[in-house]
């Protein structure tokens, strides 16, 4: 079994000690953010306890776990094994929720992480990103300019992300960002929702992607740092906004 971009670090190898519940994390976390995609099917049992390291009773758990959480559905035959089920739509009232919940000061200090993890990853992919990488992140933002929706937009961001991450040929890295995709970052794309904003994020995604085919770490950085605090700053008038201190959101 062969993975690249992103999708290699959902099925690396997991830390020593770890066992079931490590699975279900790695898999739902790439579900989610769309690195594994609707219908896909997973690898068989045995390939995935190879990739993780585990035993096969273990990875037979973790798929337990995951149809009860109607994130995979399983089916028998000769064609059969594990799906990934469609889990989009209906997250935006569930995000806003989550957004309602942050504290401000949490939002910019998860924000400040991000940039500090992102813009590494970045500037490292400027210096390291081979042609495959190149290629993925092409595809990366040509997906998200074509994107048909929020929700789709949202999973074309965290995508994109990764594949940054992974570019910069750090397996920790891309981890860093795979978590933090799963905590902090559908709050940070939430808020753009206007043709300015969606303009915006494709330009930084485009700049991020220039900037490694043309080796320039420094505004590979520049880029991704600006893309994160932007997403912030929209972020924060969506919240403000929720919490009813702001009635009028200006993005």
């Amino acid at each position: 079994m062969r993975d690249t971009g992103g999708r290699a670090a959902v099925f690396a190898p997991l830390d020593l000690g770890r066992r079931a519940d490590a699975v279900v994390r790695r898999l739902s976390e790439g579900i989610r953010l769309g690195l594994l995609r609707p219908g896909e099917q997973l690898p068989s049992e045995s390939e995935l306890a190879e990739s993780f390291g585990v035993a096969p009773v273990t990875v037979r758990e973790a798929l337990t776990i995951l149809r009860g959480q109607q994130l995979v559905v399983t089916r028998r035959g000769r064609t059969g094994g594990s799906f990934v089920r469609d889990v989009r739509g209906g997250a935006a009232d569930v995000l806003r929720e989550r957004l309602r919940e942050v504290a401000p000061s949490q939002l910019r200090d998860l924000a400040d992480h991000y940039v500090a993890v992102f813009g590494t990853s970045a500037h490292l992919a400027a210096e390291r990103a081979g042609a495959q990488d190149v290629r993925l992140l092409t595809e990366g933002v040509a997906e998200l300019r074509r994107a048909p929706d929020a929700d789709a937009r949202r999973r074309a961001e965290s995508r994109f992300h990764i594949h940054v991450a992974a570019a910069a040929q750090s397996a920790r890295l891309t981890r860093e960002v795979i978590n933090l995709q799963s905590e902090v970052g559908p709050l940070l794309w939430l808020a753009a929702t206007t043709d300015g904003a969606r303009a915006e994020v494709l330009a930084r995604a485009s700049g991020i992607l220039d900037a490694v085919c043309a080796c320039d770490a420094g505004a590979a950085r520049s880029e991704a740092t600006a893309h994160v605090y932007g997403a912030l700053a929209r972020a924060s008038v969506l919240q403000l906004s929720l919490l009813g201190e702001e009635e009028d959101a200006p993005w």
